[in-house]
């Protein structure tokens, strides 16, 4: 089970390599810059995530369809404390 103060960039990019078979993917853990904000741990890690990422489900699909897929990829590490993911569709 992943919690606030477990969720890394490589489990992040673990579940959307095996969801969304990206043929890019980075995943940049970006708590540190929101450390004092709503949803910060006070860790500097584990909270705030940027992911860029390419996939060929993504073919056809809107805007938003396309954030979709990757939220529902990641909606457990959501329910454990993940605050926010600011995504990147390239």
């Amino acid at each position: 089970m992943t919690d606030l103060f477990t969720t890394t960039t490589a489990q992040i990019e673990e579940r959307l390599r095996d969801k969304l078979v990206p043929t890019q993917l980075e995943v940049l853990d970006e708590s540190a810059a929101h450390a004092g904000h709503a949803g910060a741990s006070g860790t500097g890690f584990g909270t705030h995530f940027r992911v860029r990422i390419a996939s060929p489900l993504f073919e056809g699909r809107p805007r938003v369809a396309r954030h979709r897929l990757v939220y529902d990829a990641l909606q457990d590490f959501m329910d454990q404390g993940l605050h926010a993911i600011a995504i990147e569709v390239l």
